[in-house]
């Protein structure tokens, strides 16, 4: 039988949870009536230079290492975009892959920064000190550092942390090191049907989920995903070198689902085989869309 959930791996969720909720559900806004998006990750960089067990990067027949990276034009596109839509939430550099592999971090994140808080999320293999700074100067409002090898990282990274010089609250840790009865440390998900180990949900069909309502994962190559539970790529919503992230974010391939979801309807690959609970953030941008459909 799987063991439940520790008290500090319950209350490590709830802390990340928390800090996702001042920007998804507090950050509302509105361009022609319409919710705009408050989260959005962005797969800057398709390889990782780990292969851990819940992740799909594990079987490279489903997420191999493509290598590709995003380029800069697809950047200044996306910074584009967002300030014509009055962007006011978080870019993640996360996705597909190992952020900090790409060779132009820092000048991504800079960009970024001018019209969006900023966050990357790393396994934390490529720092030191000074790549620390680097991200701080570069205007990076959280660096979420996922340790898997072992409780000895928190000690190498918070002295990393004080001799970077940086405030206390840039760097998070976030433990990743537990075994399959752990749960890894982490709240698992079958990544839409793709992975299945660990504590996993049963698929509910008749679920509610937010996601749509609230964010979206842009791709290397400028595909808008439904959402970063996706892992296989099976649905676009669209491509953000051929149309206005506003556009495809009221686009009806995103709408059918938006509304399905919205209602409890699961029913439509890929999330008929999803069982991430959905409804923990974006409630207000849920409810903002229920009341813009019933018009």
């Amino acid at each position: 039988m799987k063991k439940k959930r520790t008290k500090k791996q319950v209350k490590a969720i709830k802390i990340n949870i928390k800090r996702r909720t001042v920007i998804v559900d507090d950050k509302l806004i509105f361009k022609n009536n319409v919710p705009i998006p408050s989260w959005i990750e962005l797969s800057i960089i398709d390889v990782c230079n780990r292969t851990c067990k819940f992740c799909p990067k594990s079987d490279p027949s489903i997420a191999p290492d493509t290598f590709q990276k995003m380029e800069r034009p697809l950047i200044t596109k996306l910074c584009k975009d967002l300030k014509n839509m009055n962007f006011n939430g978080s870019v993640v550099l996360c996705g597909y892959g190992e952020p900090m592999l790409h060779k132009n971090i820092y000048e991504i994140c800079d960009q970024i920064s001018k019209v969006a808080f900023v966050e990357v999320v790393t396994n934390g293999d490529t720092l030191n000190f000074k790549s620390i700074q680097r991200l701080y100067a570069s205007n990076v409002n959280k660096l979420l550092i996922s340790m898997y090898d072992g409780p000895d990282q928190r000690k190498k990274f918070n002295e990393m942390t004080k001799k970077a010089e940086v405030p206390k609250d840039f760097v998070i840790l976030r433990d990743r090191w537990h075994d399959e009865t752990k749960d890894y440390g982490l709240k698992l998900t079958n990544r839409t049907g793709t992975i299945n180990i660990g504590i996993q949900e049963e698929v509910k069909i008749n679920s509610k989920c937010f996601y749509p309502s609230y964010q979206m994962l842009i791709d290397w190559n400028g595909d808008v995903f439904l959402c970063p539970q996706d892992w296989q790529r099976r649905i676009t919503m669209g491509n953000l070198m051929q149309r206005e992230l506003f556009q495809i974010w009221t686009d009806k391939i995103i709408e059918r689902y938006r509304k399905r979801l919205l209602v409890g309807d699961r029913d439509i690959s890929p999330c008929n085989k999803c069982n991430a609970e959905g409804t923990v953030l974006g409630k207000n941008h849920a409810l903002a869309w229920t009341k813009y459909y019933s018009r």
